[in-house]
């Protein structure tokens, strides 16, 4: 089980500014490059202050520039939001200037407010994913594409340049629903996935969905990968654990509104709404502890055979604290992971 370190961009003080939450992030990422993390995760959203990444192949291109091996993964872009002719070239310049290093994962968009003010509504995200994926691989894959679908219509078109790799640069696709996650697994895609605040069985149910249906596909379905996003910060005890415990909490309120809710905002800072889950409940959902406690949780998603855990660590504390808690992660808890891991 590999490990990802998702780079949040929460910016509860709109007066913290746009420079230092960037230079935060790039900070972040040389961190975990440095830890033996296996690549960073970059996030995408608009007119928020949440998870807030307007051009995530910007942000990607700009850490290739800091760091040396690590993998730069969207998580993810918003497919709906863009026009395929002109995303299939930036996606082919971000790869070449990451030197590979990308990874592009895509998805439909999560939040109605920013989509509905984009011009891209909600309701209709799912059918126009669809067909804007197959849009991009074929604009990636082939010369002299032409389109008459639902969304796209043209005729005979190269992007250009072509790709430098082969057949395309490296592609995810995020779905959370456990009938989603084995459909697209059978169309060949490696798989993002989180069950967010959910219970562990979302988790386990998304899990098992990917892993059966890569094992319908045979030798087909061996390469294919399934990365899993949590909430995962590693406290110094347990009353920094509670603390971040209630700093999640306030996270949620926020999320919820745009997630489920009716889209608050006001000057781009998202309002905080009463929340029907328990900050017990939630407590119990998330994975935030000392080390010790962590190692044991964790144990439970290496042994499900997840392929790489995304920890989404940035509740809103100082950035010293984020990279405190980096570093207790990977000198306390993963070497014991891979331990057990070299172990079994």
């Amino acid at each position: 089980m590999d490990f990802n370190h998702f780079l949040s961009s929460y910016m509860p003080d709109p007066a913290y500014g746009g420079q230092r939450l960037f230079a935060d992030m790039v900070e972040q990422a040389t961190t975990a490059e440095r830890l033996g993390y296996r690549g960073v995760t970059i996030p995408e959203h608009h007119l928020i202050n949440l998870l807030l990444t307007p051009s995530p192949l910007q942000m990607a291109v700009k850490l290739s520039c800091e760091t040396d091996r690590m993998e730069l993964v969207t998580s993810v872009a918003a497919l709906p939001l863009r026009d395929m002719r002109v995303f299939a070239g930036e996606v082919i310049q971000a790869d070449i200037l990451t030197d590979g290093r990308l990874i592009l994962g895509v998805g439909r968009g999560a939040f109605a407010y920013e989509m509905a003010r984009m011009g891209s509504s909600i309701e209709e995200s799912r059918a126009k994913f669809d067909e804007s994926l197959d849009v991009l691989i074929a604009l990636m894959t082939t010369e002299e594409v032409s389109w008459n679908g639902d969304f796209y219509q043209f005729e005979p078109l190269t992007v250009m340049p072509r790709p430098m790799t082969q057949p395309m640069p490296k592609l995810m696709v995020a779905v959370m629903n456990p009938p989603g996650i084995a459909a697209y697994t059978r169309r060949g895609f490696n798989i993002q996935t989180t069950p967010l605040a959910g219970r562990p069985d979302l988790f386990r149910a998304q899990i098992a969905a990917h892993k059966e249906a890569k094992a319908e596909m045979g030798e087909a379905g061996r390469p294919l990968r399934i990365m899993m996003s949590r909430i995962i910060y590693c406290a110094r005890d347990v009353a920094d654990a509670r603390h971040k415990v209630e700093m999640a909490y306030e996270y949620y309120s926020r999320f919820d509104n745009l997630f489920t809710g009716p889209g608050i905002v006001r000057n781009g800072v998202i309002q905080p709404l009463p929340r029907q889950q328990t900050i017990e409940e939630l407590e119990e959902n998330l994975i935030i502890c000392p080390p010790d406690e962590m190692v044991e949780r964790l144990g439970e998603y290496r042994d499900t055979g997840i392929d790489e855990v995304i920890l989404s660590s940035n509740l809103g504390q100082p950035q010293g604290e984020h990279l405190e808690a980096m570093e207790r992660f990977a000198t306390e808890v993963k070497p014991h992971l891979e331990q057990r891991a070299a172990a079994a």
